[in-house]
């Protein structure tokens, strides 16, 4: 399986090249969140987006009502169940988002070189001269020739569809701002964007609280996705929110850094943080776009170095309305992983995209490709030196569980876990075949009533590069005392061998506990 893959140092052969993609259980080890709304919501498109290679269902709280998305989670849960595929729940907060209202719903054209104010004062209808918004504190925050950026849900960046303003003057209560160039704005609510000012709201929102205490407690979602996080407390606060609401102790929380001061706290975030979502759509317009790429790099290289879960925003928007990535989006998809994201996220390409599943295939096509010229042993090196010595019980049997499989050229790893943890730092140094991780449900007890726990466990991994989770049955210990394992481990041989993973003769590395020791063994299969 591994003789496919090349370094970029090497020569890329033209044959290798013009090879048809194959298709595959695992479309691609990095993985794909899908944004479900308006175009993705069914119970037959998304059960072809999780066939495409989906394993996350972001549902966005920026817009839509609670009822809205239920209904949605719903045909997700009946499309997980028909096409026997895991998909782990991700709730976006919307955060202390900045909105234009358009209450009459109707276009609003502006011209280029003409004035616009903005006003807090959201009953005064929206026109070509005046648009409300859902912020009374803009004009103290804000001052002459100051950037405001004003797009439709996600900022497509399409000149007739967004608007640049610059503040021209401050009375009172208005922000009086020149049109930089000429769009039309469609819809009822645009997202309002001020370049690199502090606007002075809560990062988990009164609606914020109330959305996860209802719909993310009956739903037991996964991962938070924490929008516009720009200090750590900010982490620290929602996770003492979520602590309190019964099984959502148990959830992620990921933070979404999305403008300067989030940039300028990265590396407190990434300490108190699950993980981290580069939304670039914001970012893109905070930073030169000279530098966007430099903070990916760079903050890409810290999580992984970590072993937290990286995603990246923004990569093929144009296939919102076409049915092929330009060649620039392509690429940035390919970079991405080359930088070492787990995951890319589609946001208005599934969202209100018209080719969602499509989309999904796509991106996974570009990721397996790209992974095939993923420098892995340079990586690797990297990963060893920073972690240093000496290395944890822990990271000591993972990165050499990693390492005989590479130097055995085994097909699979293979992993008994409970928390999940183990599993995850052996996908921390990014071997080049899959992690088969086996969750362990364990027994545990409120002292009102006995639950078994695992599911979330699984789930919370299918956003991680190279781990594939399965949910073994409880009678089975995560740690052995006699060493005879065996039949869960037949599960999950089974499991690889249908997945096309493990196929006869391979060679299969296997991470378990035996008492209270780690053993990393490497097994030959027979017919």
């Amino acid at each position: 399986m591994n003789s496919n893959h090349l370094l970029l140092e090497e020569p890329i052969r033209m044959a290798s090249i013009l090879e048809p993609s194959k298709p595959s259980f695992f479309p691609a080890m990095t993985k794909i969140v899908g944004t479900l709304g308006p175009k993705s919501r069914s119970v037959e498109i998304i059960s072809d987006c999780l066939k495409a290679g989906m394993s996350v269902a972001r549902f966005d709280f920026s817009w839509g009502d609670i009822e809205f998305h239920q209904e949605t989670l719903e045909n997700l849960k009946t499309a997980v169940k028909s096409t026997r595929k895991l998909c782990a729940i991700m709730l976006d907060t919307g955060g202390p988002e900045l909105q234009v209202v358009n209450k009459t719903e109707h276009p609003i054209s502006l011209e280029a070189d003409t004035k616009v104010i903005l006003t807090p004062d959201q009953d005064k209808p929206a026109t070509s001269n005046l648009l409300p918004i859902n912020y009374h504190g803009l004009s103290k925050a804000v001052k002459k020739g100051d950037t405001i950026f004003i797009g439709q849900y996600l900022f497509t960046g399409n000149e007739t569809t967004s608007v640049w303003l610059e503040v021209d003057e401050v009375c009172s209560e208005d922000v009086v701002c020149l049109i930089k160039n000429s769009a039309t704005l469609s819809g009822t609510l645009y997202t309002l964007h001020v370049s690199q000012i502090r606007i002075d709201m809560p990062t988990l929102t009164d609606k914020d609280k109330e959305v996860i205490s209802t719909w993310g407690v009956r739903n037991n979602i996964d991962i938070l996705s924490l929008s516009y996080t720009r200090h750590a407390e900010d982490i620290r606060h929602a996770r003492c929110f979520l602590s309190k609401l019964g099984e959502l102790n148990q959830t992620q929380i990921f933070a979404k850094i999305e403008n300067i001061e989030g940039l300028t706290h990265f590396d407190e975030i990434l300490q108190e943080a699950d993980g981290i979502i580069f939304s670039r759509g914001n970012l893109g317009i905070d930073l030169p776009p000279e530098k966007v790429f430099l903070f990916q790099k760079a903050a890409l290289y810290k999580c992984n170095m970590m072993g937290k879960p990286a995603v990246v925003t923004r990569v093929v928007d144009s296939m919102t309305d076409n049915l092929r990535p330009t060649r620039a989006e392509a690429t940035d998809v390919a970079n991405a992983v080359l930088d070492g994201s787990d995951a890319i996220l589609l946001g208005a390409e599934t969202l209100r995209g018209l080719y969602p599943v499509e989309t999904v295939s796509t991106v996974g096509k570009i990721c397996a490709e790209a992974e095939k010229v993923f420098n892995q042993d340079l990586y690797f090196k990297k990963t060893v030196k920073n972690v240093g010595e000496p290395m944890s019980h822990l990271e000591s049997i993972a990165s050499s569980a990693v390492r005989a499989a590479i130097k055995v050229k085994a097909s699979a790893i293979i992993c008994f876990t409970s928390s999940g943890r183990a599993a995850r730092l052996i996908a921390k140094y990014r071997p080049t075949m899959p992690v088969i991780s086996v969750v362990i449900p364990r027994l545990k007890t409120n002292q009102l009533r006995w639950t078994f726990s695992g599911a979330f466990e699984a789930r919370q991994s299918l956003i991680v590069r190279g781990l594939f989770p399965m949910l073994a049955d409880p009678r089975h210990p995560a740690e052995s005392k006699s060493g005879s394992n065996e039949s869960v481990l037949k599960v999950a041989l089974d499991h690889g061998k249908a997945s096309g993973v493990i196929k006869p003769h391979d060679r299969v590395v296997v991470c378990q506990k035996l008492g209270d020791a780690s053993v990393v063994k490497i097994l030959e299969l027979e017919d």
